[in-house]
């Protein structure tokens, strides 16, 4: 099977450039299974991982303070880790599948 980001259900946030499609929550633990789309050059908020956050770069890529993830990477956040993604620019978007325990703050 191939992935195919034109068929996913796309919700807008309050970001320009930035998407969501929610696959799975749990309210109690408060874990969340997301697909998020960033447009290029658009970043996401700053933020703090509850406890680990696992994200696989399905489609283009993004960076943050510690590097540059591109199409294919699997990375582990720890908890309490905190960092702002960037989308790469000038290609496609960037197309995430996190598993996030705990969830995720945002922080200034």
């Amino acid at each position: 099977m191939r992935f195919d980001p034109m068929a996913v259900d796309w919700k807008p946030t309050k970001r320009p450039g930035i998407y969501v499609e929610t696959l799975w929550s749990d309210p109690a633990s408060g874990d969340v299974a997301v697909l998020v789309r960033m447009d290029p050059g658009c970043t996401y908020p700053r933020h703090r991982h509850v406890r680990e956050e696992d994200v696989l770069v399905l489609q283009g890529g993004f960076r943050d303070a510690a590097g540059e993830y591109g199409c294919g990477t699997f990375h582990r956040f720890a908890a309490g880790s905190i960092h702002e993604p960037v989308a790469l620019e000038g290609g496609e978007p960037c197309i995430l599948f996190s598993v996030a325990r705990g969830g995720i703050e945002r922080v200034r």
